[in-house]
């Protein structure tokens, strides 16, 4: 994906095309300049005005259900995989992403909708920059800079982003064991009920309800920055890194790997050494 990197990020201000097939992998954020509109995400309705901003991780569920006629808005739509690799596993980007997916709408002073706007310009004004050497690189730190100050914004607003009943402590539990750095060894559903005394079926679909996405979707995504982080140091050997990871074979972790880094470890050091190794 990286390759064609500036193919998959988009700026737009035309709130008609949020929920776009060509934005069903990506990640919308979102900045109400002036007016208001109610937008119907994953059943609900939220009503975004004047510098609040959207998060919206799945924007195929996004319907825009009322429009007043000076709402203005622009945004970012960028590939999951990509931000999500730009962070590391244990952060608060998991649990504030299960909160965002139950309200997907931040409110922010007109201080910090400014700094966002600007996280957002930093990055439109770079996008075409394809002949920079480094462009994933270059774009992936503005967007480093742009989801960070979200998370800042966040936070603030949200101490407690998980509920107390059942439901909301076998959410916290099960992203407190992967935020820990479990799916470093343990990658099956299987485990993870076993510790918390339900079925995989329940904790599967209690998690898939809750977030949105599959519980094998989020032990993979901290398995994956994982990785990343073993195949940067090179004093590693990938049969070193498949030992310490509990892979069954070196040929399975690559299968692994291929699937959900997107390319073989072999491919994945290639590419960072050819980086490291180009001069400007």
């Amino acid at each position: 994906m990286e390759t064609n990197l500036h193919d998959y990020i988009v700026f737009s201000n035309d709130p008609g095309q949020i929920n776009s097939p060509a934005f069903y992998d990506c990640v919308v954020h979102l900045l109400c300049r002036c007016g208001s509109a109610v937008l119907c995400y994953n059943g609900q309705s939220f009503e975004i005005s004047k510098d609040r901003i959207a998060i919206l991780s799945q924007p195929r569920l996004v319907r825009v259900e009322q429009m007043s006629k000076d709402f203005k808005c622009e945004y970012i739509a960028a590939p999951d995989k990509f931000l999500h690799n730009l962070l590391p596993a244990n952060n608060y980007s998991i649990q504030g992403c299960v909160s965002l997916f139950s309200n997907p709408i931040i409110e922010v002073s007109a201080d910090n909708a400014e700094k966002f706007r600007m996280d957002m310009e930093s990055i439109r004004c770079r996008i075409d920059d394809i002949d920079h050497r480094f462009y994933s690189e270059m774009i992936g730190s503005l967007l480093q800079t742009m989801i960070y100050d979200l998370f800042d914004f966040h936070t603030r607003h949200n101490d407690n982003i998980l509920t107390t009943d059942r439901v909301g402590y076998l959410t916290t539990q099960f992203f407190a064991m992967i935020e820990a750095g479990r799916p470093k060894t343990q990658r099956e559903v299987a485990y993870y009920a076993h510790e918390l005394n339900v079925t995989s079926k329940y904790l599967s679909d209690t998690i898939k309800r809750v977030t949105g996405h599959s519980i094998s979707s989020h032990i993979n995504k901290v398995a994956s920055s994982i990785i990343i982080e073993y195949l940067k140091d090179n004093r590693l050997s990938i049969t070193q890194i498949a030992d310490e990871m509990n892979f069954a074979s070196v040929s399975y972790f690559s299968r692994y790997c291929t699937k959900h880094i997107g390319m073989s470890p072999t491919q994945y050091r290639l590419a960072g050494a050819k980086n490291i190794n180009a001069n400007p």
